[in-house]
């Protein structure tokens, strides 16, 4: 039940970061009427900068709250990061204008990596030695799930009933979440000399910068592609508005699917997985962009896009805790600021070659190389293992 509890607050996560991606065209439409009226397209690319916001929330909000937090018990962060979380997606129904809703996005992003990085630590600890992945891939689990029924169904409450229904869900998931872990989950002390000094004692490990740069440009190639699902379904395939869900549920089980693998390929072989991940995503980025015009074969590949992205996952979160050495909170936490950057990073540019005419294929390009790129900072950061490892053992 504590596991269950932290997927709850997981799921809400999931589902308030991305039900936006299948509502843009509502948003854009309700929020920038005068440029919709006008274009349609650039509105939408506008509507995108909610999904980077949301990011840049993520992204300041995962060190500092972690760091700052470090010292307290974990039970009781994380009731308050759920409490936290509950009220500023609450706050989007009372937003007035694009900016305030903005303004909104990038608040409800700021707990969102120190949640997942104390609420991994809590779950590895319960688990124990050995199967610390899959503890991360459980609570994780909430955010996969999330894409095969609340980002779906947000999706189609929000297209039926208007985009602000969709949020109020979404806070009432984030207030059971405070409930279930105020009741379920244990007492799970800090460490009262864990001070934000010695926190950011993290960022003096260069294998801490490499593995956040891999997950930041190589989930970015995911993001560049997940962000502008709705718009290929019915622009590209040129399918009905109801059918976005059906896809955005098929990329869900994908990715449900592939981050429980996850967890137990990077306890069997982290190196493997991490790299067997990145390229099983480059090339269903390259069979969606060719293929995308057929929506047959438009939802295999974003199937295999969603399996693909989420093995990286837990391999990610799990391999940044490893080479973090004493500076865990804050590392935890860092994984999720490193895959929003990917978020902001994959929305932009997907954004950016949509505004500048080339189509809604080609945001799928722009995933092809962003995945690529972190495959070779994944094999160079491995690599750097290895050297130091033999070094060491030579001097032996």
């Amino acid at each position: 039940m504590a596991l269950l509890s932290l997927a709850v607050g997981s799921f809400g996560i999931g589902m308030t970061e991305f039900v936006i991606m299948g509502l843009l065209p509502e948003i854009a439409q309700s929020t920038l009427a005068p440029l919709w009226s006008t274009d349609s397209e650039q509105a939408i690319a506008q509507a995108g900068w909610l999904i980077s916001l949301y990011a840049l929330g993520v992204v300041v909000g995962a060190p500092t709250i972690s760091g700052f937090l470090a010292r307290y018990p974990r039970h009781r962060v994380m009731i308050g990061l759920a409490a936290a979380l509950a009220v500023f997606n609450a706050a989007i129904l009372i937003a007035p204008t694009f900016e305030w809703v903005a303004l909104t996005r990038f608040l409800a992003g700021l707990p969102h990596g120190a949640y997942f990085g104390m609420g991994a630590l809590v779950a590895a600890d319960l688990l124990g030695p050995g199967k610390r992945a899959q503890g991360v891939a459980f609570v994780l689990t909430g955010l996969t799930v999330a894409n095969v029924v609340g980002v779906p169904a947000g999706t189609f409450i929000g297209q039926n009933l208007g985009w602000h229904a969709a949020f109020a869900i979404v806070a009432a998931i984030f207030a059971l979440a405070t409930a279930m872990i105020a009741i379920f989950v244990p007492a799970h002390e800090g460490d009262p000399s864990r001070t934000m000094r010695a926190e950011l004692g993290v960022f003096r490990i260069g294998q801490v910068w490499a593995t956040l740069a891999v997950g930041a440009i190589g989930f970015g190639g995911f993001f560049a592609v997940y962000s502008y699902v709705s718009p290929l379904v019915t622009e590209v395939a040129g399918s009905p508005a109801w059918a976005v869900p059906i896809v955005l549920v098929v990329m869900g089980l994908g990715m449900t699917i592939g981050n429980l693998l996850g967890g137990r390929l990077a306890d069997w072989d982290l190196p493997r997985s991490l790299l067997g991940s990145f390229v099983a995503l480059i090339v269903s980025l390259v069979l969606l962009a060719l293929t995308s015009g057929w929506i047959v074969t438009l939802v295999i590949f974003i199937f295999a896009v969603g399996v693909s992205s989420a093995i990286a996952s837990p391999t990610i979160q799990t391999r940044l805790m490893d080479v973090a050495q004493d500076n865990q909170s804050i590392a935890a936490a860092m994984n999720h600021s490193a895959l929003n950057i990917g978020n902001s990073l994959g929305a932009a540019l997907g954004g950016a070659v949509i505004a500048a005419g080339w189509g809604f294929q080609a945001p799928s390009w722009v995933g092809a190389a962003l995945a690529g790129l972190g495959l070779v900072l994944a094999a160079l950061s491995l690599r750097a293992d290895r050297d130091i490892s033999l070094r060491a053992t030579l001097r032996r």
